[in-house]
């Protein structure tokens, strides 16, 4: 709750070509998330959006987990947290992460505590693995 209440890296990041934004029509979660690379690791990133408190949370949770890692470590983490919501994988090893383990048991929470993350993959996708832009990637 106090991730939700007192969200970590909230706000808009100037300078950055490209943001991300995602939308949870289901319950109307919406999330915009900016990434800032800075030789090949996430120099700063940050959130703006409104939405239960799962999804704030898990958002919240999201930057300090990934900040200051290289893209392909923050990849990494997103796809041992989605595994863990779907249930292939145990919360062990997550650290703050797994407090979020329990939202597996409501199929339709997961998708708000995923809505970062899916964010996240998107903003991240476009680069290659040296750390700069493809040819799909922010600024093409």
């Amino acid at each position: 709750m106090d991730h939700y209440r007192r969200p970590r890296n909230f706000g808009r990041l100037e300078g950055v070509g490209q943001a991300v934004e995602h939308e949870n029509p289901a319950c109307g979660d919406q999330l915009e998330l900016f990434v800032r690379l800075e030789d090949g690791r996430i120099g700063d990133i940050r959130f703006v959006g409104r939405g239960c408190a799962i999804s704030m949370a898990s958002a919240s949770l999201m930057t300090e987990t990934v900040k200051g890692k290289s893209v392909s470590e923050a990849e990494e983490a997103a796809e041992g947290f989605l595994c863990m919501l779907r249930g292939d994988r145990p919360a062990e090893g997550l650290g703050d992460l797994a407090a979020l383990s329990g939202v597996r048991q409501f199929p339709l929470r997961v998708k708000c505590a995923a809505l970062a993350w899916h964010a996240l993959r998107e903003a991240l996708g476009g680069y290659t693995a040296d750390g700069g832009e493809g040819a799909t990637g922010p600024g093409a």
